[in-house]
């Protein structure tokens, strides 16, 4: 599953951060918090490594 902001591609790759071990869950916050506990580590690096050109800071709320 592509990331559909780029607030969302850096939070998918906190998570991914703390999942392999490289940082501590504790440091998580918000998104990155709930996505550790809810996706796989396949399903973070999915969405971590989705390509950020063309994408928004944001996902507007539509």
């Amino acid at each position: 599953m592509p990331a559909k902001s780029k607030a969302q591609q850096k939070a998918a790759g906190a998570a991914l951060s703390a999942k392999r071990g490289d940082t501590k869950v504790g440091e998580l916050q918000g998104a990155s918090k709930s996505m550790y506990k809810s996706m796989s580590e396949k399903e973070l690096h999915d969405m971590a490594a989705t390509k950020r050109k063309g994408k928004p800071e944001h996902k507007s709320a539509s």
